[in-house]
């Protein structure tokens, strides 16, 4: 069985770009935090469509390799788990700021 080299085309890195002068404390962010909370949420919903479609294409007898469905049902599965783990934290957060008092 031939081992199939990594590939690394796929894989997506969006820098935050942010300028920040240390005699006026400014910083501007080319991002908005609302966009790049919806493309995380998007990354998790690719991850999960991607593993679905690789499972149902093993159920129905395509051409897949087994080694290939597990691979992306762990990507889909660490995705979603980082992604709830950051929920829980931004929500504690948010809790803790409440609790305070002004």
């Amino acid at each position: 069985m031939p081992i199939n080299n990594v590939n690394l085309t796929n894989l997506q890195l969006n820098p935050v770009k942010s300028s920040f002068k240390h005699e006026d404390i400014s910083v501007q962010n080319s991002t908005s935090f609302k966009d790049l909370l919806k493309t995380a949420i998007h990354e998790v919903n690719n991850a999960q469509v991607q593993s679905d479609m690789a499972t149902e294409k093993l159920a129905r007898g395509e051409n897949i390799e087994l080694h290939e469905v597990m691979i992306t049902a762990q990507k889909a599965s660490i995705t979603m788990q980082a992604a709830i783990e950051i929920r829980n934290k931004a929500v504690e957060a948010y809790q803790e700021m409440m609790r305070m008092q002004v």
